[in-house]
């Protein structure tokens, strides 16, 4: 009985002993509590910022200085394409040979009829020279039969002679003469072939391409995987044109006589005056597109068959343009210019900050502003400025656009 008290003794409570450290409801835990509550607002505090530096900052949306010139904001509608000689050739010999001559290369200028090369002749000088001599010879028996002819004639006026002797002198005479007229027309023939054996230039122009060299054969037809069907390609540099596809939905903006502002992707900052000269009366099933033929008002050495180029199509109000509608200007959106402290600036991104960059800003046409000095084509500048962007502000860049 005894020993039962004792155990259930030891099971009391000990309401006066301290609380252990950690206990529930001990000044331990409420330590515990005190302390874990800065710790929490320390690391929400931290992750703010850490958010804010990731994905804070001002949107932004860059766009590329261009060079344009001022026509350009009255453009009705562009396209690209090629420019193309309106008068050219690929020169090769009427006859089949092997090259013996050639006598230009490329670049160089030529006149209608000059030799441009030759390939060998041997044979067909000989045939001359063999249809030559049936010729002498038909002409020598041509002359007596002619005077067999006579003298049977005279001899049956005299009723020394027999009609019938006449009449075989006279178709001998005429066998003789169709002979001569055969000859004669292989004469022809051999010096027709002679002088397919000479390549020659058939208008004035410039040649351009090389495309067979002395010693390989050539022919008009290519029979063998060896010939060569051309010589030379010749053009007349003074026919160029530039050929453009239009889509379908801008042709209604194309006309006749329509000024052209003609731009060479070699060149982009010369502009060149132009107009349309011929709209092609049919279209392409494929591409919507139809073909329109631009010619130069003036060009110079700089342009060349092939080149690709641009087309800006004008109202006819630009006929008459200044020297300043032509000349090409860095440009940049209107709102991508502010002030700051009375001074012109773009922005530019740099590591994820704004940079100001100082500019001369010059002329305004439509919605663009020509910038005169502070950066160059290329340029990606934020393309709409407000009060909010300064030197250093954080901004991110719109996805898709260049950084």
């Amino acid at each position: 009985m005894d020993n039962k008290s004792a155990d259930l003794s030891a099971l009391r409570i000990n309401r006066d002993a301290p609380p252990t450290p950690g206990s529930h409801g001990g000044p331990g835990r409420r330590r515990l509590l005190i302390v874990g509550v800065p710790a929490v607002l320390l690391l929400t505090l931290a992750g703010f910022l850490v958010a804010r530096s990731l994905g804070g900052g001002i949107q932004v949306h860059l766009t590329p200085a261009v060079r344009i010139s001022p026509s350009q904001a009255n453009v009705l509608a562009s396209a690209s394409g090629y420019v193309v000689a309106q008068r050219k050739a690929a020169v090769a010999s009427k006859g089949t040979g092997r090259l013996v001559y050639l006598g230009v290369v490329e670049g160089d200028k030529v006149k209608e009829g000059q030799v441009i090369a030759r390939i060998e002749d041997a044979d067909v000088k000989a045939a001359l020279a063999e249809a030559h001599a049936n010729l002498d010879l038909g002409n020598a028996d041509l002359h007596d039969a002619k005077t067999s002819m006579e003298r049977q004639a005279t001899l049956l006026r005299q009723n020394l002679s027999t009609q019938a002797d006449f009449d075989a002198a006279q178709a001998r005479y005429l066998r003789v003469k169709a002979t001569i007229a055969l000859d004669s027309a292989q004469v022809d023939a051999a010096q027709v072939a002679v002088e397919n054996t000479i390549v020659r230039a058939p208008f004035d122009g410039t040649v351009l391409t090389k495309s067979a060299d002395v010693g390989e054969v050539v022919s008009p037809l290519t029979g063998g995987a060896l010939a060569k069907a051309s010589v030379v390609t010749i053009a007349d540099l003074g026919s160029l044109q530039v050929e453009v596809d239009v889509s379908e939905s801008n042709l209604a903006q194309v006309t006749i006589g329509e000024p052209c502002e003609i731009i060479l992707d070699a060149y982009p900052d010369i502009r060149y005056a132009g107009s349309v000269a011929k709209i092609v009366p049919t279209a392409d099933r494929a591409k919507a597109t139809v073909q329109v033929k631009v010619a130069f008002k003036h060009y110079d050495s700089k342009v060349l068959p092939e080149m690709s180029a641009k087309v800006h199509f004008l109202p006819r109000s630009n006929v008459a343009q200044t020297p300043e509608d032509t000349q090409s200007v860095i440009a940049v959106p209107e709102k991508a210019v502010a002030q700051r402290n009375g001074q012109a600036v773009v922005y530019v991104v740099s590591d994820g900050r704004a940079v100001e960059v100082p500019v001369t800003p010059g002329r305004h046409f439509g919605s663009s502003v020509a910038i005169l000095q502070g950066i160059a084509v290329g340029t990606a500048v934020v393309d709409s400025v407000d009060d909010r962007l300064h030197r250093g502000v954080k901004v991110n860049v719109k996805s898709g656009t260049p950084q």
